[in-house]
């Protein structure tokens, strides 16, 4: 018998395979639930990380820091222009470290997000005393070792009156004015305020309150600041008592959570969460990107 495969052999093995089916899908794999989870966690720890070390958004509250910053403003604030403590990341959850991480004073005139010793929100305010200084506050005059800081006024601050804005308190009602425009404005007596650096920056005062206008003489404490708002006579700063959800004095270092540098966006108070459209009319026109630096006059 021959060992030789048949030519019916020869020819099935040279046949062609037969054509895939085009419309044939393939089939779908698997999720990998466990890549995905990790995918998600690592975002959200980049995000925090970021927040807590880079720079996060912050939302004005109140107005305690008029007229350069009004209710309904959101800004950038970095985390690292002063090194870093046990306040810096964003959910306040580490318990108490002193001192900083590569740690740098603030400047006079610096605006500075920190957290008071006794709560965990975060204020906003503007630094005007340094470790070392006798500070003391007479009839709403700053006084620095022992020289008054400079202040000049200005014109009325123009702020417009709106959902966020009301100006209907009580100390406040009284300079609500129509504009040439015809709209509604609060006309809040302003004053120039000039540190001994050189910085300056706008106040607003509205009239003597010896409640918080006078502050008795003090030296700061090493490793503490003085913050006071620049609505000075609307602001639980370094000069209002604790039992008054102020500051209750000078500041320690550590607690400061980073510095304020503009303003991404501002909103009137309109906005309705299921309405897109007010996304964008609630808008203030002409307040993104303003910087929150004080003007050098050095």
């Amino acid at each position: 018998m021959s060992d030789r495969p048949s030519d019916d052999m020869d020819n099935a093995s040279d046949a062609p395979a037969a054509p895939a089916d085009p419309t044939a899908k393939a089939p779908k794999p698997a999720t990998d639930w466990w890549a995905e989870a990790r995918g998600i966690f690592w975002l959200i720890l980049a995000v925090l990380g970021f927040h807590s070390f880079i720079a996060k958004p912050f939302y004005i509250p109140s107005e305690s820091m008029m007229p350069t910053l009004i209710t309904g403003d959101r800004l950038v604030v970095t985390k690292y222009p002063y090194g870093w403590s046990y306040v810096s990341p964003s959910f306040h959850v580490l318990p108490f470290i002193h001192g900083r991480l590569f740690g740098r004073l603030p400047e006079r005139g610096d605006i500075v997000i920190l957290k008071p010793p006794q709560a965990d929100t975060d204020f906003i305010k503007r630094v005007i005393g340094l470790p070392g200084d006798r500070l003391e506050v007479r009839g709403g005059v700053v006084v620095i070792n022992g020289v008054p800081v400079k202040r000049t006024p200005e014109s009325p601050a123009m702020i417009a009156v709106d959902a966020n804005v009301p100006c209907d308190q009580p100390d406040v009602a009284r300079f609500r004015v129509t504009g040439a425009d015809g709209k509604l404005y609060c006309a809040l007596p302003r004053f120039r305020e000039t540190l001994p650096n050189g910085r300056s920056y706008d106040t607003i005062d509205l009239g003597y309150m010896p409640e918080i206008d006078d502050y008795p003489a003090i030296t700061i404490p090493a490793d503490h600041i003085f913050v006071m708002g620049d609505n000075r006579d609307q602001s639980a700063d370094s000069r209002v008592p604790a039992y008054r959800n102020g500051l209750d004095g000078p500041v320690p270092f550590e607690n400061i959570g980073g510095r304020a540098e503009f303003i991404t966006f501002s909103l009137d108070g309109t906005t309705k969460l299921l309405n897109p459209l007010t996304w964008f009319t609630a808008l203030r026109g002409g307040r993104a990107g303003t910087s929150l630096h004080p003007q050098e006059t050095r």
